[in-house]
């Protein structure tokens, strides 16, 4: 396709972009280095328009502009329900979770279970499959979907060499300035997609005529093979290419195979609580603000901005579908591989499609910019999320008095590490299909009992570290069953469901009605364990939960108890390891350690930590401490919020019942 070549006025605008955000990232990075504090929750002093955008550029990758895109292709608005619940439990995220995590006083996720239960077998458990699920899903889908916009687009383009260049990226910034860099590119970001988007949609509803025009075109969007099925009377396949006839509505039968009602309102929410509320790259967004009214405050803007991505990017896709139903809609597969490589269907195109077949040169380009920009904003956003539990919660494990310096070396190289293997895996994900499904399949199968703890920890005070641990491995055990059985049977293509061979646990019980199922076993595992044995002491929980987090009682973290016991058999201290002592020197003359040994220390942020000036006295460590764990408002702040998250969720409901 001659028109799929970028002209060279596209060429220009990708420039300028990456212009534009190098020269943010580099800015960004010289603030908040010096300290494990401001590289990893960027000082805690962020406000609430960087805070808001980027929990939504977090979220919003080029997964979501392939994968959303595609879904409202095939089967209309629908799948818009993802990010209509999401407002909802951004509301929980910051008035129930948030005000525990900052009262806490905790940098990650698995650091608080720490605090909460004590011992280390449930915070390595978790910072363990927190990796493995960027790896595999996150990484893996950004880089799958962000092919799938290359290939269009750049035919000529070794696709191993744009993504290369994509993850290289990515990682500098995140290398180079830590969450302060990622928030503030994620800003810039966020503002090009919402613009380039806009542009497109604008364009797409003008070319169709409208939106009552998409409304009655839709229905009629089905490919030329399907036709000549219907006139060959060939049945069976003459189903495949229609869209179906419940496109236009949100709330879908409970019956439906693809979004039935039960698992949106109840398995749904049980996936995006333990997403929002308890995944590191999100509630990292939430921790580095200012104070719990600018925690708020992003989530509210985060809540605002997720009304976006229907009309910006599932209505487009629909479009898509109409403009070209023989390309985006195809339902033959000899058709399907010679448009898009795969036999499995076109809709991942979608998008594609319609930003290189409907926008002018230059606008190309920007949009290019857009999915670039979406690729590098979830990538730097994991990166750093990534490298913050590898360094907090696994390396201080491993060497227990590893030094401030050596924390952020590691951190760097974990994201070396995360880039080599999100390389390896680009071969495995361009043979997945059905993206989306397959992303929020797996979700569901690791995602609801790690949900059930998070939960019972902070809302049932009697939860203890036995009932979390083993309700945590037998929801493993459960799900990996289910994840194994269900991928050990292939796709069926349309028109052949009389082959499928699954028994009916796999093809009748959908993803989302097995993650409520699995919630609730769980769930009574955890409390039923927790019974069965020891309480922990209140002297321990001041703090930790919803009920007492204004508490002012003094905390012993059973962390520090345990930590006290262990140092009492290992009494060295301070010990730094040689790798550095050799980047570092002596950590006292600084001029006199030759220029690449400065550039290096420049790149992990420690050419400030051999000065007099971060040599804080207790009084003035305790008033940092006070601060950042402060959780009172203003009375009028606190109504303004209130009175904001009514009106948020009023318009949510609103639109909800409007498209039910």
């Amino acid at each position: 396709m001659a028109e799929s070549r970028l002209h060279w006025g596209d060429i220009l605008v990708i420039i300028a972009y990456f212009i534009a955000v190098i020269s943010v990232g580099i800015i960004s990075s010289c603030r908040n280095r010096g300290s494990i504090g401001g590289y990893f929750l960027a000082g805690r002093s962020m406000h609430w328009v960087p805070v808001g955008a980027s929990l939504f550029a977090s979220n919003i990758g080029s997964g979501h502009f392939v994968g959303l895109a595609g879904s409202g292709a095939a089967s209309g608005i629908g799948i818009a329900v993802f990010e209509l619940n999401a407002i909802f439990i951004l509301m929980i995220l910051g008035w129930l979770f948030v005000p525990v995590y900052v009262a806490a006083g905790v940098f990650t996720m698995p650091e608080y279970l720490r605090k909460r239960f004590g011992g280390q077998r449930i915070r390595i458990y978790l910072s363990v499959l927190a990796l493995l699920l960027y790896v595999f899903t996150k990484i893996s889908a950004d880089l799958y979907s962000g092919a799938i916009f290359l290939t269009q687009a750049l035919p000529e383009l070794n696709l191993y060499v744009a993504v290369i260049i994509l993850l290289a990226v990515a990682a500098i910034f995140t290398i180079g300035g830590g969450l302060t860099a990622v928030i503030w590119t994620d800003f810039i970001q966020t503002i090009i997609m919402v613009v380039g988007a806009f542009i497109l949609m604008i364009m797409s509803f003008i070319k169709i005529g409208g939106y009552e025009q998409l409304q009655k075109k839709f229905f009629e969007s089905y490919p030329n093979t399907t036709i000549q099925n219907w006139d060959n009377k060939n049945y069976s396949y003459a189903k495949c290419g229609i869209p179906p006839d419940n496109s236009w509505h949100l709330i879908r039968s409970a019956d439906d195979g693809g979004l039935p009602w039960p698992g949106v309102m109840f398995g749904l929410t049980i996936s995006s609580v333990w997403y929002w509320c308890s995944d590191q790259v999100i509630v990292q967004r939430a921790l580095a603000a200012k104070n719990l009214a600018h925690a708020k405050a992003g989530t509210l803007l985060a809540g605002y901005l997720k009304f976006l991505p229907m009309w910006l990017i599932v209505f487009p896709g629909m479009i898509a579908r109409v403009l070209f139903p023989d390309i985006v809609g195809c339902a033959d597969p000899d058709e399907c591989e010679k448009y898009c490589g795969s036999r499995s269907g076109c809709t991942n195109i979608a998008y594609p499609t319609l930003v290189l077949e409907l926008m002018p040169a230059g606008l190309r380009g920007l949009m290019l910019a857009v999915m670039m920009s979406a690729l590098i904003s979830s990538l730097t956003s994991i990166f750093n999320s990534s490298s913050t539990i590898f360094t907090m919660d696994i390396w201080r494990r491993i060497h227990k008095n590893a030094s401030e310096v050596e924390l952020m070396i590691v951190g760097r190289l974990c994201v070396i590490v995360l880039v080599g293997v999100g390389i390896a895996w680009i071969p495995i994900v361009q043979n997945i299909s059905e993206l989306f499904h397959y992303i929020q399949a797996i979700t569901s199968f690791l995602a609801p009992p790690v949900c059930a703890v998070y939960v019972l920890a902070i809302f049932w005070k009697r939860t203890n570290e036995p009932g979390a641990f083993w309700g945590l491995m037998v929801g493993l055990v459960v799900g990996l069953v289910r994840f194994a059985w269900e991928y050990s049977y292939t796709n069926v293509p349309c028109g052949e469901e009389d082959q499928d061979g699954r028994p009916d646990i796999i093809s009748k019980v959908h993803y989302l009605h097995f993650g409520i199922l699995l919630f609730g076993i769980v769930f009574i595992v955890t409390v039923v364990v927790s019974l069965l044995t020891e309480p922990i002491d209140e002297i321990h929980l001041q703090r930790l939960l919803f009920w007492n987090r204004f508490s002012t009682l003094k905390r012993t973290d059973l962390s520090e108890v345990e930590a006290e016991a262990e140092e009492q058999k290992e009494p060295e201290k301070d010990k730094k390891g040689g790798m550095v002592a050799a980047l570092s020197g002596d950590g006292n003359d600084y001029d006199s350690l030759p220029w690449y040994k400065k550039g290096c220390q420049w790149i992990c942020g420690i050419e400030k930590m051999t000065g007099e000036e971060h040599q804080l006295t207790d009084a003035e460590m305790r008033a940092i401490e006070e601060k950042q764990t402060s959780i009172h408002e203003a009375p009028w702040v606190r109504r303004l919020l209130n009175v904001n998250a009514v009106i948020l969720l009023s318009m949510t409901v609103f639109v909800w019942a409007f498209f039910a």
